[in-house]
């Protein structure tokens, strides 16, 4: 059986392989495929229960995200930081209490749900989105690339893959890709790779109730960061935060343990009484992260120039917010891969 065709092959259903879907079609190009190895759409955008345990934040400046949340029609609005939030910084102190400057922005979250830019890019081409598609390898015959997955072969005339270039760098190609180039890949660091996100809901927005804005940080203790994550309806009441990495190879119930105690210490009681308790480490996401994991504590560097060259004779690019030379690790960088991805295509 010969191999399925497009013009336009994609590899990832995150937000930047269906960005650059979205701007091909607006651009007249309709002979496109992606190919994604998950079960699921939105790579590392994930929502349950409308907690966002990937991907959450936008920032008044990443404007190619707004334009594109306006494309699609989604609304934004403001994290919510008011009255008293919590530092803790010794285990031999009492928590410290401080309040968000309210002349300063606010970082915006996208109404219903991460999500739901992921749905509402989709929903015009999902007959096109293959997934439980792994990409094993990628081969320059003639005219044409030919990718060889788990389930079926596929050609085309133009590759971009957009899934971490930790991972890209699994994938066979033929010819092998140059050494600066594989050297790149094995040392960008992974966006999100190292994160284990918890979030939990509620029957009230109880800490609010008692003049708590729900932020707490601390580098010592079992939740790093916390916030309010309730929707903009207000129906929805919940608390999302990052958990401290120690506790990676804890057990579940002990981790869970250590997390309420420490929430019930600084937020009251009433944490035990939640309705949901969700967490997601992306660290044993085999499509986001590898054996290879590494904790960055600086910030890590985005965006490498040799991820903006085409490769296998002008027919391969690389793409993702990890090679994006404005706001890499962030939506805004993965949105800005894709729109620099198309422009380089349509130009060819």
């Amino acid at each position: 059986m010969g191999s399925l065709h497009s013009k336009f092959i994609i590899i990832g259903a995150g937000l930047s392989g269906l960005t650059t879907a979205h701007y091909l079609l607006k651009n007249g190009e309709q002979d496109f495929q992606i190919l994604e190895g998950r079960s699921q759409i939105g790579g590392r955008i994930s929502t349950l229960n409308s907690i966002d345990l990937g991907a959450t934040w936008l920032q008044s400046t990443h404007q190619h995200l707004q334009q594109l949340m306006i494309d699609v029609k989604l609304e934004t609005f403001e994290q919510y930081n008011k009255d008293k939030s919590i530092l803790v910084y010794s285990s031999m102190a009492p928590p410290h209490y401080f309040e968000n400057n309210s002349n300063e922005p606010s970082a915006l979250r996208v109404v219903d749900g991460s999500i739901a830019l992921i749905n509402a890019l989709s929903d015009s081409f999902n007959d096109r989105i293959t997934l439980n598609t792994k990409v094993i390898s990628v081969s320059d015959k003639d005219e044409k690339l030919v990718l060889r997955t788990t389930n079926k072969t596929y050609s085309c005339e133009k590759l971009i893959i957009t899934i971490p270039p930790k991972l890209a760098g699994a994938i066979i190609y033929e010819p092998n890709l140059p050494d600066n180039l594989i050297q790149a890949m094995a040392q960008t660091h992974t966006w999100m790779s190292n994160a284990i996100k918890i979030g939990l809901t509620f029957k009230t927005p109880f800490w609010r109730n008692n003049g708590f804005s729900g932020t707490i940080i601390s580098q010592i203790s079992p939740v790093v960061e916390l916030y309010d994550h309730c929707n903009k309806n207000q129906t929805v009441f919940g608390l999302m935060g990052f958990v401290n990495e120690v506790l990676r190879d804890a057990s579940f119930e002990d981790r869970k343990k250590q997390i309420l105690a420490y929430l019930e210490k600084n937020l009251g009681p009433e944490v035990r009484d939640y309705i949901h308790y969700h967490e997601k480490d992306w660290s044993i996401d085999a499509y986001t992260s590898n054996e290879h994991l590494k904790s960055v504590y600086m910030s890590p560097r985005y965006g490498n120039p040799l991820f903006q060259q085409f490769y296998l004779q002008q027919k391969m690019l690389f793409s993702g917010t990890e090679t994006s030379q404005i706001h890499g690790g962030y939506m805004e960088g993965a949105v800005y891969s894709g729109i620099n991805a198309v422009n380089k295509l349509l130009k060819e």
